[in-house]
């Protein structure tokens, strides 16, 4: 169980993480990261799912 804000924009998610904003909805597109919509249909995505790929990309390289 995650402690901290599990929950991000898409900006804020590329900024916090320092990820392409591509990347990342290419990962949502794929069903790698889960989305939520929240307040006023603004979509969050989920920043353990973005972890996991962030480690899995260290693995591959």
């Amino acid at each position: 169980m995650s402690l901290g804000k599990t929950w991000f924009t898409i900006e804020k998610a590329v900024d916090k993480f320092g990820i392409s904003k591509e990347t990342l909805l290419e990962w949502v597109e794929e069903g790698l990261v889960r989305t939520e919509e929240g307040q006023e249909n603004v979509v969050l995505v989920n920043a353990d799912d973005i972890l996991l790929q962030e480690s899995n990309l260290d693995t591959e390289a």
